[in-house]
């Protein structure tokens, strides 16, 4: 059970029991300032929004500006949450890593939500400070009365009235603040996983779960010095901070931050060459494959690619492989790593689709209905992972805390996931009613929830289907109140005006009736078999 009281200046947090006792002994570091020490002129940033490069040095006097400028101008202390909302950026990382600096707990909002459900997680989570850049600052505006009493921070010039310009953080002195007694057991991220019945859950990222997911990669992934990679997945993902950015900075690496994923700008990096990895869900590759540069494009400086966040077509792989690049497929969740496994390079043909062995502090099993731990090779089961990069849970939320990890630690992750006979894992399949639509979770439950706030609507039920850009998109089938007339656009309007726009389902279908099961629950699967086509239009 995790139990969070806000109002300390540190969360107090019990949790279930990881085998090897993680975190409690051990205190917590200084990223910046180590790496900078251990290697000062060593290019830890390419800056592509600014046109810059910056070094482990100039990164970490960055960081501390930023630490003593949350501190002394916002009051942020040991514990206390700060909030962004923004585009990805270096002031990004310099919070993130501030942060670390202070004790303080990074809450990375996901941009793509709605005023409305952005309002729920800062009532939440009660942040001292919420940052924004200037894309943003609609929805902040949006946001101001919804209470809480936090000071607001503009990245960029054009700061409201009232509002702290980032800027004023270059006033403050560069020089290293005392690091806060802290235990690796101490929360330094809160990344939002999404909710089956409307809040997101927001997944504590301790230290120590960091740390050791950076020191999983740097050791089963072969990632070091001398690597770069391209950081334009979403810094409110655990993707976008833990896949390779965290790793880096443990092994004195380079990220090429951008402000998002452009294509263009994905080639122009690979064919600068110094690109080494490269991670994207396969929303992003697809795209790469069906762009005019993709024939002449030149990845062989490219160590490995790794996709992730959605299931990934056959197809994609073997266009990379035909240049000779080393294409896998990973498997991560925000509440363990995210990097769980590993397939040697000289497997990834043999085995396609496989995410390969646990990394070196992983435990996984499979288990099956009953809870039974399954043996032999080749049968699906519950994928279920127990290691120092597990979360300790949810803030603010022991209910699913106790519903995701048990007694033993072992995290349930509601994946299925088959075992080869030479150990290597494939996730075949997700046991929750949940589907990712281009890298990003959903969960038809909310989607649910807001259809049925519909006057016309009697019943709905929404599920993905498979679609060639998105890997899955929404499909709902509604059954309409008697008399009532609703068309499909009228509909999707509503839903648009109350949830994120990737929430809301691409087809929708009307019928009288929706088939249930015995007990009287709406059959997914018998809806699935009757109008699980692909998405049109």
């Amino acid at each position: 059970m995790l139990c969070v009281d806000a109002m300390m200046a540190g969360p107090t947090i019990t949790t279930p029991k990881q085998s090897g006792g993680w975190g409690s002994m051990s205190i917590a570091i200084d990223w910046l300032e180590k790496r900078a020490r251990l290697s000062p002129a060593k290019t830890a940033l390419i800056d592509t929004v600014q046109n810059r490069r910056i070094s482990y040095a100039q990164w970490n006097a960055q960081a501390n500006r930023t630490a003593r400028f949350l501190r002394e101008r916002l009051g942020v202390g040991q514990g206390d949450r700060v909030a962004v909302l923004a585009s990805n950026c270096v002031e990004y990382l310099d919070v993130w890593f501030a942060c670390n600096k202070l004790g303080a707990i990074l809450q990375n909002l996901n941009w793509r939500l709605s005023a409305g459900e952005l309002a729920q997680l800062l009532a939440d989570a009660e942040p001292r400070a919420l940052i924004y850049s200037e894309e943003f600052a609609a929805t902040v505006d949006a946001l101001r009365g919804s209470g809480g009493g936090r000071g607001y921070v503009a990245l960029t010039a054009k700061a409201a009235e009232g509002d702290i310009a980032f800027a004023e953080r270059d006033g403050f002195p560069d020089t290293t603040p005392a690091l806060p007694p802290l235990t690796l057991d101490a929360p330094w991220v809160i990344c939002y996983t999404g909710g089956t019945t409307g809040l997101p859950k927001g997944c504590i990222l301790t230290h120590g779960n960091v740390l050791w997911n950076a020191i999983n990669t740097v050791m089963s992934w072969g990632v070091g010095a001398d690597d770069c990679a391209i950081l334009n997945a979403p810094l409110f993902h655990t993707g976008g901070l833990n896949v390779f950015t965290a790793p880096l900075v443990l092994a004195g690496g380079t990220s090429v931050v951008c402000k998002g994923f452009d294509v263009d700008q994905v080639f122009d990096l690979v064919a600068g060459g110094e690109v080494t990895v490269f991670f994207g869900v396969p929303t992003m590759f697809t795209m790469m494959q069906s762009h005019p540069r993709w024939a002449s494009a030149d990845f062989s400086r490219l160590k490995f690619v790794i996709s992730g966040g959605a299931p990934c077509p056959l197809p994609v792989f073997e266009r990379f492989w035909a240049k000779g690049v080393d294409f896998k497929t990973g498997y991560g969740l925000t509440e363990a790593g995210p990097n769980t496994f590993w397939l040697p390079r000289e497997q990834v043909r043999a085995k396609p689709g496989a995410v390969g062995y646990p990394l070196t502090h992983v435990e996984v099993k499979l288990i099956d209905e009953q809870g039974r731990e399954i043996a032999e090779p080749g049968r699906a089961g519950e994928l279920c992972i127990r290691g120092p990069h597990r979360t300790p849970g949810y803030w603010n939320n022991p209910e699913a805390t106790a519903a995701a990890i048990d007694a033993d630690g072992w995290l349930h992750t509601g994946d299925l996931a088959e075992r080869d006979a030479d150990g290597a894992y494939t996730i075949v399949g997700r046991a929750k009613d949940m589907y990712i639509s281009g890298g990003e979770n959903v969960y038809p439950a909310e989607v649910e929830s807001v259809i049925h706030g519909h006057d016309a609507v009697a019943e709905a039920a929404v599920f993905g289907v498979p679609d060639d850009k998105w890997g899955e998109v929404g499909k709902a089938v509604v059954v309409l109140r008697a008399g009532a007339r609703l068309t499909e656009e009228e509909l999707k309007t509503y839903i648009k005006a109350r949830i994120a726009g990737y929430k809301v389902p691409k087809s929708i279908e009307f019928v009288a009736e929706i088939p249930k099961t015995g007990p009287g629950k709406i059959d997914k699967r018998a809806l699935k078999e009757r109008y699980g086509s692909p998405a049109r239009g």
